[in-house]
């Protein structure tokens, strides 16, 4: 039965890939102009690594120590001007490349956005605390609003609708980004910095580590909620190993402090499901994303 299980899991992940249309070549242009702060260059050459037994196929890069933007655009006629920077999963030592990244924007590029795959720096560097985001990822993701908004003008977006979506980890790195605008977390290295760093509206998918080991009720102490966070759309499933409660404790966070947020936990789903159509009931996200970016104004509402 498992074995039908991953034989069907497989097939609609090239059912998908299939059904998405093929991105153009992306615009791809480094994140910083020099070396990237905090850079130590001790983790040898970017590469691709492979997956354990019976996982989905999974386009997983690591060893990122220049990291960059991806820039997918949707076809003019549809083109809103809304952005958003997706940040992909991976336990801050893997980036899901496609699943959580590519796959992404193709899937904005149909609702009129431009995707942003930020390529930000994994694994962990030798020394960095397990119970924080690396800081290196941290000044990536800063980095990575700042620039695109200070780039409004020149890549025909609406520098009020840039947001950021990230999956497992890179949902965790979206959270602290919008928590955490109030103070960069590094020195300004150009123009491009004196642009805010706040997304104008944030998505977390199966977000890891928002809430301390042992304590569901309370949030890290990097989540930083405040009246300027912006309004947020949480989906997670109810027997994810990464406990929905992560998503539970930041939406109530957010409630009391007035921010408005949405939340979805589907009955199954599990963890890493991206938007690769399953019979699972998570698998109808992007549409509930759609209709909540519509409602906030985000996206223009339909005819």
């Amino acid at each position: 039965m498992k074995s039908i299980r991953w034989a069907v899991a497989a097939l609609c992940a090239v059912v998908f890939a299939v059904s998405i249309p093929a991105a153009d070549n992306p615009e791809v242009v480094d994140l910083w102009p020099g070396p990237a702060p905090g850079e130590k260059g001790d983790v040898g050459p970017e590469k691709e690594v492979e997956g354990k037994p019976g996982q989905l196929p999974v386009k997983r890069l690591t060893n990122i120590t220049k990291p960059t933007l991806s820039i997918f655009r949707p076809a003019k006629e549809i083109d809103t001007g809304v952005a958003v920077v997706i940040a992909p999963g991976g336990g801050y030592n893997i980036l899901a490349w496609d699943l959580e990244g590519e796959e992404v924007a193709a899937w904005l590029n149909k609702v009129g956005v431009t995707g942003v795959v930020l390529k930000y720096r994994v694994p962990r560097r030798m020394g960095t605390p397990t119970d924080q985001a690396p800081p290196q990822s941290q000044y990536d993701a800063q980095r990575a609003i700042s620039l695109v908004r200070s780039k409004a003008k020149e890549w025909g977006l609406q520098p009020d609708k840039i947001g950021m979506l990230g999956f497992s980890a890179g949902g965790h790195l979206t959270a602290w980004t919008a928590t955490n605008s109030d103070k960069r977390s590094y020195e300004p290295v150009d123009a491009a910095d004196k642009a805010s760093c706040r997304p104008d509206f944030a998505v977390l998918v199966y977000p890891a580590y928002l809430t301390p080991k042992g304590k569901p009720d309370v949030l890290a102490d990097d989540i930083r909620v405040g009246k300027e966070t912006p309004p947020t759309f949480f989906a997670h499933a109810a027997n994810d190993p990464v406990s929905p409660e992560n998503s539970v404790a930041l939406f109530l966070a957010l409630k009391r402090a007035g921010v408005p947020a949405e939340l979805h936990i589907y009955s199954t789903g599990g963890h890493g499901f991206g938007l690769r159509p399953t019979a699972s009931p998570s698998a109808t996200w992007p549409a509930r994303c759609e209709e909540w970016m519509r409602t906030q104004g985000i996206l223009p509402k339909r005819p």
